[in-house]
């Protein structure tokens, strides 16, 4: 039928329009959770706090978040 509306004729134009808003979206938000993430150990550090500790409050072990932010711009000043 020539009356079919545009959304009729291919209804994954939706489904693929709202997948990659979503994949925008996630990748703000991971961008938005690391700036912040790496704002708040270097502020740990500054205060004094050690690898050990910051990593225990991330989550994850001491070796893996001083490879992550273990630069001089993470340390103590």
């Amino acid at each position: 039928m020539s009356t079919t509306l545009a959304q009729d004729e291919n209804p994954d134009d939706d489904a693929l329009r709202r997948l990659s808003t979503l994949a925008r979206t996630r990748q703000e938000a991971e961008t938005a959770f690391e700036r912040e993430q790496s704002a708040l150990v270097r502020r740990a550090r500054n205060a004094g706090a050690s690898w050990a500790a910051v990593a225990s409050a991330i989550g994850v072990s001491r070796q893996a978040v001083h490879r992550k932010y273990g630069g001089s711009r993470f340390s103590r000043s």
